[in-house]
């Protein structure tokens, strides 16, 4: 078979990239990077596993807690019962051995060569000469180069005019803004002197108003009562409403006093001249009763005396 000659930048078979990172060993014919769609694959598959996973440990049955105060306790539960022991059973054994036979060193695996050799031919004039390709190339980057910096100063120096223009504008704007607030705040000052001046105008008016009705009306009130007054001092007088206090004091005071402690006094009379009238009675009527009844032939003695109505304690 001829040679075929390739360009290895479009070669399937030669990795591009970070190698590095790779997981997966690299085969030839296929590219090792793994495509996202694998990647997403792998991941789902890995949360599906998950989830069974933990699906089966949950549906798995379990003992339930124990209560407080006791603890659960492994019980074998095999047929035939194994002794359970701290110790383990040791036991010592011994053997002979020969000696190592001494060998010669393992020597370097080398793969076997497998595939064909492919050579590229070049011919004199293919290669081009560096020096002399490169001038233009050097002059298209190099005048590409200078034009972007000389664009790149021209757009610095067009952005400093317009923020040199932007700040002129701004100062501008805030005297102006400065000014209008200065003219705005005279401007209701101004306003609020013209009110203030025209509410105190209207209340010096208001008061001359009311001074000249309250002139007027004590003028008039003066004239009605002038003859008014002294028929309303008779009429109260002779109502009785101007009076002199040293009699209705004794009128008030003294005279419900007097006839208070003369009720009471007679009260005390009338009481003891009660008990007198009930003393008087039940004397004359012992004496009535003593002298109802005939004497005995052998009293000789002196009838006794008859209490008074002064010993008599009401």
């Amino acid at each position: 078979e001829p040679p075929r000659y390739a360009n290895l930048m479009y070669d399937r078979r030669v990795v591009r990239g970070n190698t590095y990172a790779l997981q997966l060993p690299p085969v030839v014919g296929f590219s090792t990077q793994p495509s996202p769609l694998e990647i997403q694959r792998q991941r789902e598959a890995r949360k599906r596993a998950l989830a069974r996973k933990r699906a089966k440990e949950q549906a798995q049955p379990r003992t339930p807690e124990p209560v407080e105060g006791r603890q659960h306790v492994h019980v074998q539960t095999e047929l035939y019962l194994e002794e359970i022991s701290d110790r383990i059973v040791e036991v010592d054994i011994e053997c002979q051995t020969d000696a190592f036979l001494e060998r010669p060193p393992t020597p370097l695996f080398v793969p076997a060569k497998t595939g064909k050799d492919v050579a590229t031919q070049i011919e004199e004039g293919e290669l081009f000469e560096f020096d002399v390709e490169v001038k233009p190339i050097l002059e298209v980057l190099i005048g590409k180069t200078v034009e972007q910096a000389l664009l790149e100063v021209m757009e610095e120096e067009e952005l400093a005019q317009l923020w040199a223009h932007q700040r002129a504008y701004a100062e501008l704007r805030n005297a102006e803004l400065a000014e209008l607030q200065r003219l705005e705040e005279e401007e209701r000052r101004r306003r609020e002197e013209k009110e203030r001046r025209r509410l105190e105008h209207m209340q010096m008016l208001q008061k001359q108003k009311e001074t000249a009705e309250k002139i007027a009306a004590r003028a008039f009130a003066q004239c009605y009562l002038a003859d008014l007054i002294p028929s309303v001092f008779n009429n109260l007088n002779e109502s009785g409403f101007f009076y002199d206090p040293i009699e209705r004091d004794i009128e008030t005071e003294f005279l419900p006093w007097l006839m208070t402690e003369v009720e009471e006094t007679l009260e005390r009379k009338v009481l003891g001249r009660i008990m007198l009238d009930s003393l008087i009675c039940t004397v004359v009527e012992k004496r009535l009763d003593a002298f109802g009844h005939k004497p005995l032939a052998d009293q000789t003695e002196a009838p006794t005396e008859e209490p008074r109505p002064t010993d008599a304690a009401p």
